[in-house]
């Protein structure tokens, strides 16, 4: 039987429910990612994370949430580009807050979000707490995301040829073209991989934002090292510790 949602009848949903199953659901953004990569990058990597994470401890995936919070210019290259579609920080908390509480509502208790939008993290977690003090509502969620549960050491392997430049600045560059490669090799151009970076790193925040402090081919770093070796070795390793640190505290 699939263990996505989408493929179940409400028969088979209840099912997993009953078998006190841990629900995934994924989040992304529709998002410029360079002129090499397709706007949906992060939906698809939060939707491959999930379904791989699911399939190694039997979980159930929910559809993924294909939007997220506005992109910034020092994280994802801004408001600039066309494909970039936002949600203002308001509607994704509402959002998030919404679809776990219907979840929970259902009789779920064990919730991951698994976000792979940089910019999401506090208005996820501002839903997820917002869901949690609803007064029917029992259920533990936890919110995780693949950067923060990879260990110093695979970093150093990724970045072997180039210093590391810090999250926010990875946007379309070497771990993002790497996932990519490894989950969906046919939507990389290589040959359009921009060698761009940030020239000055920002210490404050403008608005409206400050076009000329972006790189014109919406990438923040360079990804001319990316491998789909690297893609894999990432997720092996994000896997494996959310397996060791998150999965331990769900309530049995």
């Amino acid at each position: 039987m699939s263990y996505l949602i989408e493929e179940l009848s409400w028969f088979q949903y209840k099912d997993q429910i009953d078998q006190n199953k841990i629900l995934i659901i994924p989040i992304g953004a529709t998002e410029q990612h360079g002129p090499h990569l397709p706007l949906g990058v992060d939906a698809m990597l939060a939707t491959s994370f999930a379904r791989a994470l699911a399939e190694q401890i039997g979980a159930v995936v929910a559809p993924t949430i294909n939007y997220g919070y506005k992109s910034l210019p020092m994280s994802g290259g801004g408001p600039f580009f066309p494909g970039t579609i936002d949600l203002n920080g308001t509607t994704l908390i509402n959002l998030v807050k919404d679809i776990v509480v219907e979840f929970a509502r259902d009789g779920w208790k064990k919730i991951m979000i698994f976000n792979c939008h940089y910019e999401n993290e506090a208005f996820v977690l501002e839903g997820a707490d917002l869901a949690a003090k609803e007064r029917d509502v029992n259920v533990r969620t936890f919110i995780v995301n693949w950067w923060d549960n990879l260990d110093h050491q695979i970093v150093e392997q990724v970045f072997d040829s180039i210093p590391f430049p810090g999250w926010a600045l990875e946007h379309a560059a070497i771990t993002e073209t790497s996932l990519m490669m490894h989950f969906y090799p046919h939507l990389v151009q290589e040959d359009k991989i921009p060698n761009d970076k940030v020239e000055e790193v920002l210490s404050f925040h403008s608005y409206p934002p400050l076009e000329s402090m972006v790189p014109s081919s919406g990438c923040l770093s360079t990804s001319r090292s990316s491998t789909a070796a690297k893609g894999k070795l990432i997720v092996d390793n994000v896997l494996v510790n959310i397996g060791k640190r998150v999965l331990p505290k769900f309530p049995a």
